[in-house]
């Protein structure tokens, strides 16, 4: 039966919400009270006047009106106990206790919470008294000033001064009421916070006190005027998501943030249940709280919620019962919304009203959603009666499409003086570009500027110390240059290829070529060296290496710290670390990074091969592939193997590059092939310009070519991980191109490769597919793959994991789901019992998740039909089977022949049935192991990938079955990829089928031995590998 619903509040937030609850088949008609021009008589949607202020009369309104359940917008009707009240007169209400409201109304509460549970927020005080007050100010050794007032004076929520002396006068202003009485019912009244600096970013969530399922991160612009200038606003205008984020980031606030503030409120017996929105800010110290909101923000919520596709009903539901871990909202992939705020003259101050609103029916026609805040229908039409009188939202597949849409429903829209925005989203459009969060090392000014003594002292803990004599080098006035560096994955392709003659001159160059960037000279290398038990040939041949590198370079090998760390690191396992040092004239610094303008020109070096972050992806990709280190290398590469490809050390262009650095023709240089084209790209680039690159104009190496056919990546995955042939570049003056070109030539392969341009949403490189296609071997360019430039990537498969609690892969399913190489994404998790660990786990990771109870079904085709309607709402492709204790019925397993994964633990046929680990005990089996298959109505079982585990003298049941496990988790992943990217797939006849000749089971977890071959195991008959 559906529902009666009440909204509570008059803005645009409660207009969005009753917008998207009337959207529920679950919902029959949704109060507002008070309500505006837009909530009255819209369709389900219509006004109450029940005076909200008295909970005495609202529970009455709900029991004469059947209200099945309310919603409570306005934040001081939460502290006031709203909740609390209509649930004990029995009426269903969403939203926080005043007990856990506090966390919003009362700032001095919020902030101690924060400091008790070690939850990063800004530096603060809270004071009863205006002196004291202004004394703390004027006296910190930190930016205090943000004022926010307690109370009554909270009216007045934050003042963010100009000065020190300003946010004592917003104390003296906020302070002057009746201060006996305010200290006697409220307390502090005010607190002093440290003014942070940074990106600000609303990040919000729904939570049954247990259960954190984030939404896509918000920004909203506060100042009145374009620019962020003018007095700070409500909010002026908001997007979402916010595309500078990374996803990496969004997990950690997620789990470092939101549900830490979860887990705390009910540790100290406040379980907070609803809507939770947390102001952050993104400073150079990492992510801060700035304050919280226990509701949706206005105008976040008319930004989120129309990029939410569940059901907010039921969403709500589930929230309230407890149930959230089984219901995770899902949201709109590839679109973005936008909203901008129209708000009457006069506002934040005061304003007029009465003015008639025109061009709504209009704004509408575009597509548009118009959420109405301050406004009031008189006499049949609707004119203004708030400050902020009107939210007009966009959504569309991108920011800037979005923002142009929102505008011209703005443009429609007409009412006296009207107020807005033009520029909203414009930091998200600025640097989709420029990332917000780049990759350690790339901080535009490395030089310091302090001058250091004449005698560098360098000195290891344990180790030594090294003298170099600055004076004796013929510097003038230098300025000294640093950089520290590490190698990362790629020392685990050493390690695994047992080759570390390499090593050491990677390390040599990524620092070297690093302080190049500021025109700086190398002095003097160093290195660190750790490992568990030292290999006297391997740290000698490492050494050799730095030895040799440093002589190219011209610096000198100070020497090593090495350390033997016994149980750090397994066998074999070693890391490196570099340091150097290098001096650059005064005059000579190249921090020219405002220096780039429009119509300079990119010249582009060619690096080596792959180097830097890169070798992480390229270690997953390799597992998926048919290849090993030891296989010979793809292409025209003589007798190189895979491996010495990729062990290929970076460039030094020190020697070659400094003179033409210093003659003063070099607006930028920046060294990429440690990092992803396009981050280095934008290191060079000030915030007014961007870029456009022609991939044709430079010879991209057959390695990319491979990865980029093997990985599944998209030309923009391409870009931003590798350096796709480009190791550096200068910027230079379009006249003065070709005279540099041919300087830089007499030493290494260069070409012109792109301008700069007028700022764009991203720097753009044309042609990449094209130039992949050229530089690729005929074997890969015949490939399918790359057969037409006009092939779009393939779409990831759409993967359902079914669940009941007792399975171990889905979290390795979902982190391999996750990589950019990665054919497959996880798009819903099904359990058929509630409250289950993996539910919890797939809420943590955004994944969307239903709760299907067998226990309700007659059946077990009835059942099954249920699922597969799940599984069709989310259009999925590929089924895998976690520990999912429930027998599908034959019509279900009939219609998704081909379509379903599961792994066993054995490599069967030689085992069946029973418990297979005290089998491979009892029989005596050297090797034991897990199968991954296709799921059919009927024996025998389509392998699609084993992993051998070999069965020790030791072993009991419970450590083969934990390493049987760990298998698992390696070979769910790999089969996955397989059947995702079409490399196998189920034949007509039940038995597998390989897309190509030759390839095997054999794919190893690490693939780590460059000399081993795969293990094949034997098929039985009638069982087709």
């Amino acid at each position: 039966m559906a529902d009666r619903v009440l909204v509570i509040g008059s803005g645009g937030r409660e207009h969005a919400l009753a917008w998207k609850l009337a959207q529920s088949p679950h919902v029959k008609q949704v109060f507002v009270a008070p309500g505006n021009a837009g909530t009255a008589d819209n369709g389900k949607i219509s006004n109450s006047a029940v005076l909200v202020s008295n909970h005495t009369i609202v529970t009455q309104f709900c029991k004469d009106h059947n209200i099945g359940l309310v919603l409570v917008g306005q934040e001081a009707l939460l502290a006031a106990g709203i909740v609390d009240d209509l649930r004990a007169a029995g009426v269903r209400c969403f939203g926080p206790s005043a007990k856990a409201a506090q966390l919003a109304s009362n700032t001095s509460f919020a902030k101690a919470f924060l400091d008790r549970h070690g939850i990063p927020t800004a530096r603060w005080k809270a004071f009863t008294n205006p002196q004291e007050a202004c004394r703390f100010i004027i006296s910190t050794d930190f930016p205090a000033r943000v004022v926010r007032a307690r109370g009554p004076a909270a009216r007045k929520e934050v003042t963010i001064a100009a000065s020190k002396e300003e946010a004592c006068r917003a104390v003296q202003e906020i302070m002057q009421v009746e201060k006996s009485l305010l200290k006697q019912m409220f307390g502090e009244v005010v607190v002093i916070e440290e003014l942070l600096q940074g990106e600000e970013l609303s990040c919000l969530c729904f939570t049954d006190g247990v259960t954190v399922a984030s939404m896509p991160p918000a920004q909203v612009h506060k100042r009145l005027l374009d620019g962020d200038q003018g007095p700070n606003t409500g909010g002026m205008g908001a997007y979402c998501p916010v595309p500078q984020v990374p996803e990496v980031l969004l997990e950690k606030i997620n789990d470092a943030i939101l549900q830490h503030v979860v887990d705390s409120m009910r540790q100290e017996g406040a379980a907070y249940v609803g809507v939770l929105q947390t102001g952050l800010m993104l400073t150079k110290d990492g992510v801060k709280i700035l304050n919280f909101k226990c509701q949706f923000g206005d105008p976040q919520c008319q930004v989120i919620l129309p990029l939410l596709k569940n059901d907010l009903y039921e969403v709500i539901q589930a929230t309230i019962d407890g149930k959230l871990c089984s219901f995770m909202p899902a949201w709109s992939e590839n679109s973005t919304a936008v909203c901008v705020v129209m708000a009457s003259p006069g506002y934040p101050g005061d304003y007029d009203k009465g003015m008639e609103v025109t061009g709504l029916l209009q704004a509408k026609e575009l597509g548009l959603q118009v959420f109405h805040a301050g406004t009031t229908l008189k006499d049949g039409r609707v004119v203004t009666s708030g400050g902020r009188v009107l939210s007009i939202t966009a959504v569309k597949e991108d920011l800037m499409k979005a923002l142009g849409e929102a505008n011209r429903g703005v443009a429609a829209i007409r009412f006296k003086g009207a107020t807005y925005r033009k520029d909203i989203g414009h930091r998200g459009i600025r640097l989709l570009k420029q990332s917000l969060y780049v990759s350690k090392g790339t901080s535009r000014n490395r030089c310091q500027s302090k001058a250091l003594s004449d005698v560098i002292v360098c000195v290891i803990s344990g180790g030594f110390t090294g003298f170099f004599d600055l004076k004796a080098s013929g510097y003038d006035d230098p300025i000294l240059v640093s950089q520290t560096k590490g190698l990362g994955s790629k020392l685990q392709v050493a390690q695994a290829c047992k080759r570390h003659d390499t090593i050491g001159q990677d390390l040599v160059a990524v620092c070297v070529n690093d302080i190049l960037a500021q025109g700086a000279e190398p002095l003097f290398f160093l290195t660190y060296f750790a490992c568990g038990k030292l290999d006297v040939d391997v740290a000698q041949t490492i050494k050799e290496g730095i030895a040799e590198a440093c002589r190219n370079a011209g610096c000198a090998f100070l020497g090593r710290e090495m350390a033997e760390v016994t149980g750090m690191y397994s066998s074999g396992e070693y890391d490196l670390a570099g340091f150097v040092v290098g001096a650059v004239e005064r005059g000579q610094m190249l921090l020219g990074l405002q220096r780039a303008d429009e119509e300079d020109v990119f010249i582009g070096l060619a690096s080596s091969g792959i180097h830097g972050r890169g070798f992480s992806i390229i270690r997953k990709i390799l597992l998926m592939s048919s290849l090993y280190y030891s296989s010979p290398a793809p292409g025209s590469c003589g007798d190189k193997t895979l491996g010495d490809v990729l062990l290929t050390p970076a460039k030094l262009y020190s020697p070659s590059l400094l003179p033409v650095l210093r003659s003063g023709h070099v607006k930028a240089f920046a060294f990429i092939a440690e990092e992803g084209l396009l981050e280095g790209i934008s290191r060079v680039l000030p915030e007014h310009v961007s870029a456009v690159l022609d991939a044709l104009s430079w010879k991209i190496p057959e390695i990319f070519c491979w990865l980029y056919k093997e990985g599944n990546l998209s030309e923009e995955e391409m870009a931003w991980t590798f350096n796709c042939g480009i190791g550096a570049v200068l910027v230079v003056q379009k006249e003065l191109a070709q005279h540099v070109l041919k300087d830089v030539q007499r030493h290494e392969e260069a070409w012109l490769i792109g301008e700069v341009v007028a700022p764009c949403s991203h720097i753009k490189v044309k042609n990449l597919l094209e130039a992949l296609q050229l530089s690729s071997p005929q074997h890969l360019l015949n490939n399918a793959v790359v057969e037409s430039q006009h092939q779009p990537r393939r779409n990831k498969v759409k993967v359902a994991v079914l669940v009941s609690g007792t399975g171990t892969n889905l979290a390795a399913l979902i982190n391999y789901a996750k990589e950019p190489g990665s054919c497959a994404q996880v798009v819903l998790v099904i359990s058929n019992k509630s409250g289950v660990e993996e539910l919890r786990n797939a809420a943590r990771a955004r994944i969307p998740t239903r709760v299907i109870d067998h226990k309700l079904y007659g059946s077990r085709s009835e059942f099954d039909s249920t699922i597969d309607q799940v599984l069709e709402e989310f259009a999925v492709e590929l089924i895998c089977l976690s520990g999912f204790m429930r027998i599908l019925s034959s019509p279900f397993l009939r219609k998704w022949k081909g379509k379903i994964l599961n792994a066993s633990p054995s490599l069967f046929p030689a085992i069946k049935g029973g418990n297979v680990h005290q089998q491979s005990l009892q029989t005596g089996f050297k090797v034991t192991g897990c199968t991954v298959h296709f799921v059919l109505e009927s024996c025998p079982k389509a392998v699609i990938h084993q992993e051998p585990v070999s069965v020790r003298a030791d072993d009991t049941e419970e450590t083969l079955s934990a390493r049987v496990q760990e298998a698992e988790c390696r070979a769910f992943p790999i089969a996955l990829q397989l059947v995702a990217s079409g490399a196998v797939q189920l034949g007509a006849d039940g038995k597998t089928c390989w897309k190509q000749e030759g390839q095997s089971l054999g794919l190893q977890g690490e693939k780590s031995d460059c000399a081993s071959s795969p293990v094949v195991l034997e098929p039985e008959e009638n069982e087709v590998v």
